[in-house]
């Protein structure tokens, strides 16, 4: 592209691997090791495990709640956020999942209610397939939906509440993970079959095992910002948003061309926002006042932006729908 000047490319060419200075794969707060508790506890009450995932990181499972303490139940994966993805090579996703063993996977975007009608009838389907064991007299269906933070769990909750039932939300909401902190009651999502739900905390895998997937995860929003470093995140987003040739961010902030130095980028985005602050610098002839942008409401800008789709859909597995190294860094 003509945006994507010589020199950026030269040096965006280089930068081939991320330096990740920072632990962002062990976050696991006391209410995600007590929910996992719960969730396990509340097994023998469940016919089938739904999980709900972000599409933008459809490949890496790495991020997942440990699936296999939940036990063997029939199990439906959400790909949520469809909207925010670049799904031009969905059935190339679906496929490379088929081959992970994840042969069920809905598509979603829970706010428009895209695809929600598909997931009452597949879960029906699957649990109709399967053995109830001590639940085979039980009439009623009981779901349990898990899911790393901020992925929509209670969203989707609340869609198939509007689809089947034609009622308003029973699960609370947020735009950021940790909403949920306890295992809830039993809600009613459907009338026939006489389904319910169970909503979970939002439950990382402890074991992450690279730091890029820990950033991906953070990127979607899925750990608290402050708990990695915003300016961290948002110089992982623009090596992303470069990596993968996606300039959006030049036209949406008026920048002059692509750059991978995030400190030019985030002065120029705090600059574009009057997001600036006056700072009293010491030199040898006393007290100066000097304009300095605000790097950390420029990072914030910068990140919301990318996750509302203003910066346009991406999928940040796209390094391995392609086949091409990954930038994984082993901790």
């Amino acid at each position: 592209m003509k945006l994507f000047c010589a020199l950026c490319s030269a040096r965006a060419a280089r930068r081939e691997f991320f330096p990740c200075g920072r632990d962002v794969a062990r976050w696991f707060p006391g209410h995600m090791a007590k929910g996992l508790k719960k969730m396990q506890s509340s097994l023998k009450l469940v016919d089938c495990v739904i999980e709900v995932h972000d599409a933008r990181i459809s490949f890496h499972v790495a991020g997942r709640p440990p699936t296999e303490t939940l036990g063997l139940k029939p199990h439906l994966l959400v790909l949520n956020k469809m909207d925010l993805a670049d799904l031009t090579e969905q059935q190339k996703i679906i496929h490379h999942l088929e081959g992970r063993g994840l042969k069920n996977v809905i598509f979603t975007n829970c706010i428009k209610d895209e695809n929600i009608k598909q997931i009452i009838p597949k879960v029906t389907e699957l649990i109709g397939y399967s053995y109830r064991y001590h639940r085979a007299q039980n009439l009623e269906y009981c779901i349990m939906v898990i899911g790393v933070p901020n992925v929509g769990k209670s969203s989707l909750i609340n869609a198939l509440r509007r689809q089947h039932l034609r009622i308003g939300k029973a699960a609370r909401v947020g735009g950021e993970p940790g909403i949920t902190r306890a295992v809830m009651s039993r809600i009613q999502v459907c009338e026939r079959p006489l389904m319910f739900l169970l909503d979970t905390p939002g439950v990382l895998d402890p074991r992450i095992q690279s730091v890029e997937t820990g950033l991906k995860l953070a990127l979607c929003g899925t750990v608290l910002d402050h708990l990695v470093g915003e300016e961290a995140i948002a110089d992982y987003l623009l090596y992303t948003l470069n990596r993968h040739k996606l300039f959006g961010y030049v036209q949406h902030y008026g920048l002059s061309n692509a750059c991978d130095d995030v400190q030019h980028v985030l002065k120029s985005v705090a600059v574009k926002l009057g997001k600036t602050r006056k700072v009293k610098v010491l030199t040898g002839t006393g007290d100066v006042n000097v304009i300095q942008p605000n790097y950390s409401m420029a990072a914030r800008n910068f990140l919301q932006t990318f996750r509302s789709g203003l910066l346009g859909p991406v999928m940040l597995d796209r390094d391995i729908l392609q086949g091409l190294p990954t930038a994984d860094m082993d901790l």
